[in-house]
């Protein structure tokens, strides 16, 4: 089987792309930054690098014998201050690592973006790839990043194979940060548990996963899939995990304009210069509802979706097996 170069390998997401790499008969090389961090165990077909993804000339030996790449590696953190971080990681990289993969003879890029990419909708008409990117998203750093990175990517499928998956929220195992798996924390045996008016997709990672494998075998070169499953208010996630827990917390919607009240507060201290991570974009992005449809990857892919209860369920146990829960 051919050898596919996969970034950002210690990431919940990369991390279920190698497990389904490597169970398809893969050969994999894995960019990482710290090897330490990697939550699966060693695999004879496996080859961890410890490289930056802006390191270049190490970039272009770890491209040396691969026949694809899956581009996940990101700046995802919300709490820098200037759109400069996030060009440098997510967008200008990501341009330079396409341009290594062309000078190598890679035969596939796909690029790991973002639903946000694409705009949202709602659940009776939930939003698609044709769908305009929206507010407030049209202002967040990170969004704004995966978009104009998605677009350099795609500028150059005339010249390589070049796929895009566009995954929404993702949760299950190997969250080692925990990254997205923060949302089970806020509401893990919690008597009360105070929402967000708003709601968002949500999708198992190991789903994403399988998608990013197919897109890679099947996808069609110019073309972006979202990875979504399940469009749930906040209120309806919460209840989903108490169900899982065996809980029955009371649940409390926070006001909108406690939220934004927030959101601003926090833009004032990063105009001081203070880095913490709310801001009001995200604040009012909790306040939207941030839906998508799995319709295009589901006919042109062939995916199919399991519950996010079994995403939750499995998100759970893997963090009270490492004592990240009590």
């Amino acid at each position: 089987m051919p050898t596919i170069l996969v970034t950002g390998a210690n990431g919940l997401l990369a991390t279920h792309i190698i497990i389904e790499l490597l169970e398809n008969g893969y050969h994999v090389k894995g960019l990482l930054r710290d090897r330490r961090k990697f939550q699966y165990p060693a695999h004879p077909n496996l080859e961890l690098i410890e490289n930056d993804i802006t390191d270049f000339s190490s970039v272009k030996n770890a491209l040396a014998g691969c026949e694809s790449v899956i581009h996940v590696a990101a700046l995802t953190a919300q709490n820098f201050l200037r759109y400069d971080a996030y060009e440098k990681v997510n967008v200008q990289a990501s341009e330079e690592l396409v341009k290594l993969a062309i000078d190598a003879k890679i035969k596939r890029f796909v690029y790991v973006s973002s639903a946000n990419a694409f705009g949202y909708g709602s659940k009776e008409n939930p939003g698609n790839e044709t769908t305009p990117m929206k507010a407030p998203f049209t202002s967040s750093f990170y969004a704004r990043s995966k978009q104009q990175a998605q677009m350099r990517v795609l500028a150059y499928r005339e010249q390589m194979e070049v796929v895009v998956v566009n995954p929404t929220f993702m949760l299950g195992a190997y969250d080692g940060k925990p990254s997205s798996g923060q949302i089970i924390f806020m509401g893990y045996n919690k008597p009360v548990i105070f929402y967000p008016p708003g709601g968002k997709n949500f999708v198992h990672v190991a789903d994403v996963a399988k998608g990013t494998v197919l897109a890679l075998e099947n996808g069609i070169a110019g073309e972006a899939y979202l990875m979504a499953n399940e469009n749930l208010s906040y209120r309806e996630f919460f209840r989903q995990l108490a169900e899982v827990t065996g809980r029955n917390p009371l649940l409390i919607p926070i006001p909108k304009f406690i939220l934004i009240a927030a959101g601003y507060m926090g833009d004032l201290l990063r105009f001081v210069n203070y880095p913490v991570s709310f801001s009001s974009v995200n604040m009012r992005s909790l306040c939207v509802h941030n839906y998508y449809s799995n319709e295009k990857a589901s006919k042109q892919l062939g995916m199919t979706f399991r519950p996010v209860k079994q995403a939750i369920e499995e998100a759970v146990q893997w963090f009270r097996s490492k004592d990240m829960l009590s």
